[in-house]
């Protein structure tokens, strides 16, 4: 030390390259995808592309507003460090800085919360299903009953009724429903036993199937395809294994399916009944493969 107190040594610099990764490396490390999708899904129907939309907007604005303030601490940091032991000018109060800084975010949140309510409004709206929809076809209704541990897909007005257990179905995951591209399908969702979750990853949308309470949606598949899906609330045993998948076709396709289903016996037997064509022969020995499903109440 010197007779005025200061370290004769010279001064450790950080050099540019260590601070370019010092700020580089958590982008990098979280392995974050690049704008607009950062990792999510785009969504495979009308309701998951608004879904998309609303969490690329979030994410880009989390970013834009983490950007700037990361910014401004840098400044501040380089900006007012220390250069000398004199005592820097203090004051305590900075009005239109602080109006600044508590009216921008409650803008910010105010904005995010319209347009999270104009999504959610848009993903639960369904049209009624004794008219046509805004494509001037009719709504395709689907009645999916979940219970342990198995799916089964019922279309009112066509006689038909699909019916599986576990992973039995199209490629090992499932049964199958099958929905038009292009058009309207309301699903009606029921549980024949405990809480089930009705989810399709590439649809950005998972719903409750609860004892008792019906719950209806609609779905607008945008794309041809066959997307998974499962249950996501642990209902039991076999839950991991309660499997479903959706296959999109187009419309004449979807008719075609439709004629065939109920010309080769897959056709629902009445109401209250199983449908008939009980799902295959088991992979392992279940309890819910033991006996054909029938909703409660039935014998």
């Amino acid at each position: 030390m010197t007779p005025s107190g200061r370290d004769p040594s010279p001064r450790h610099r950080w050099p540019r390259w260590a601070t370019a990764l010092a700020l580089g490396a958590p982008l990098v490390l979280a392995g974050c995808n690049a704008y607009p999708t950062y990792g999510a899904n785009r969504g495979a129907t009308k309701q998951g592309q608004d879904t998309f939309k609303l969490y690329s907007g979030m994410m880009t604005t989390g970013i834009i507003i983490g950007g700037l303030v990361g910014l401004l601490i840098l400044w501040t940091l380089f900006r007012y460090r220390k250069r000398s032991d004199e005592m820097p000018r203090q004051f305590h109060e900075n009005i239109p800085i602080e109006v600044l800084y508590t009216a921008i975010p409650i803008l910010i949140v105010a904005v995010l919360f319209v347009f999270t309510v104009l999504t959610e409004n848009n993903v639960d709206a369904t049209v009624p299903s004794t008219v046509t929809a805004a494509t001037g076809k009719p709504v395709v209704n689907v009645k999916v009953t979940a219970f342990q541990w198995g799916w089964r897909f019922d279309y009112p007005g066509h006689d038909v009724a699909i019916a599986g257990e576990t992973t039995n179905g199209p490629g090992g995951h499932g049964p199958q429903m099958v929905v038009p591209v292009g058009e309207t399908v309301q699903v009606t969702l029921v549980s024949n036993d405990v809480i089930h979750g009705f989810y399709v990853h590439d649809f950005n949308f998972s719903r409750y199937a609860l004892p008792g309470v019906t719950n209806v949606f609609d779905l607008n598949v945008v794309r041809a395809g066959t997307y998974d899906g499962q249950c996501t609330q642990i209902c039991g045993l076999y839950h991991s294994e309660m499997l479903f998948s959706v296959k999109a076709v187009n419309p004449p396709a979807f008719a075609t399916w439709l004629a065939k289903e109920a010309g080769t016996g897959n056709a629902a037997l009445g109401a209250g009944n199983s449908a008939s064509n009980t799902p295959p022969a088991a992979t392992h020995p279940t309890p819910a493969q033991s006996t054909p499903f029938a909703p409660k109440g039935t014998t």
